[in-house]
């Protein structure tokens, strides 16, 4: 019997090996479909997305937004289902959560916040709740002003504008260990303030918006891919201030080099929630010289 011990024992090694090798290899064909699949379901949804960033019509692209979302987050979901994916949608938060145990991160309390701040924008869209209160396109993007409320920032109340930006040019970049997404997507905003007959009362500048999140899927790896988010807190404005109108340019580079800037113009009545109380003061504001005809329209009129 210890003769034949050593050539069970090499059978029983070959047989490990067999079931090893056999184990590695189910491994990476699964971890390939897995792969392929998610690729397919990106693919699709560029392939249908592109009339959803162009669509002219104001309500019919609103009308398709439940419609265009729930197909794609039905996808998201079978997909998960099929290969044990994570249907809480928080991989990058576990990461952040064990490296933080690991070693101490000085920017885990930033990077958090962008994750939840991206999450808060993919769970309206996930959940149907997406829904902006203003939308226009220009240039195959499309800018949504996805929420203007007023809120506390720093003990002092703001007009928070929630922008989501659609189809930015954007390019995979393979820096070594690190592949980084690289996303084209420049802001120049400008908001005039007039009064009830058109006097220009003020005028307010930005560039790029706060937060701005250029790469979603960095933090939620099942967001819709080609969107830009961010958003502008604005003063509460004089009391006298009865209309706004809000230009905002982007210019997005394709990697082949071209170029493409949006204008996206929304005029509005300013709500009376935006506004300072009858005789505060515009904190932040500065005088400078404007054409009579600038300031007030009426005059050239005259003239």
């Amino acid at each position: 019997m210890k003769r034949y011990f050593g050539v069970i024992v090499i059978i029983a090694g070959v047989l490990l090996a067999a079931v090893m090798s056999y184990r590695t290899a189910s491994t990476r064909a699964r971890e390939a479909q897995r792969e392929a699949d998610a690729q397919r379901i990106q693919a699709e949804y560029l392939e249908r997305v592109g009339w959803m960033r162009t669509n002219p019509n104001d309500a019919a692209y609103r009308d398709e937004l439940k419609p265009f979302f729930k197909t794609y987050f039905q996808q998201v979901d079978d997909h998960l289902t099929q290969f044990a994916g994570n249907k809480q949608f928080d991989g990058y938060l576990q990461e952040l959560e064990k490296r933080a145990e690991a070693s101490k991160d000085e920017r885990a309390g930033d990077k958090k916040a962008f994750y939840e701040y991206t999450r808060k924008t993919f769970d309206s869209l996930r959940e149907g709740r997406y829904s902006p209160v203003w939308t226009a396109t220009d240039k195959g993007m499309r800018l949504d002003v996805v929420s203007s409320d007023v809120v506390m920032v720093m003990g002092k109340p703001q007009v928070r504008l929630q922008l989501a930006l659609w189809g930015a040019q954007r390019s995979l970049k393979d820096e070594g260990k690190v592949r980084k997404m690289v996303t084209s997507a420049t802001f120049d905003t400008v908001w005039k303030l007039t009064d009830a007959k058109g006097k220009l009362l003020g005028e307010m500048r930005g560039a790029d918006p706060s937060m701005k999140v250029d790469h979603p899927e960095r933090f939620v790896a099942q967001f819709p891919p080609q969107m830009v988010l961010g958003h502008y807190d604005l003063d509460l404005m004089p009391n006298e201030v009865s209309k706004m109108e809000m230009t905002i340019n982007v210019s997005s580079r394709s990697a082949s080099g071209g170029d493409a800037t949006a204008t996206y113009l929304w005029k509005l009545d300013v709500p009376s929630e935006w506004k300072l109380g009858a005789g505060e003061s515009w904190e932040g504001a500065t005088q400078e010289e404007r054409p009579e005809e600038e300031i007030d329209p009426k005059s050239a009129k005259n003239e």
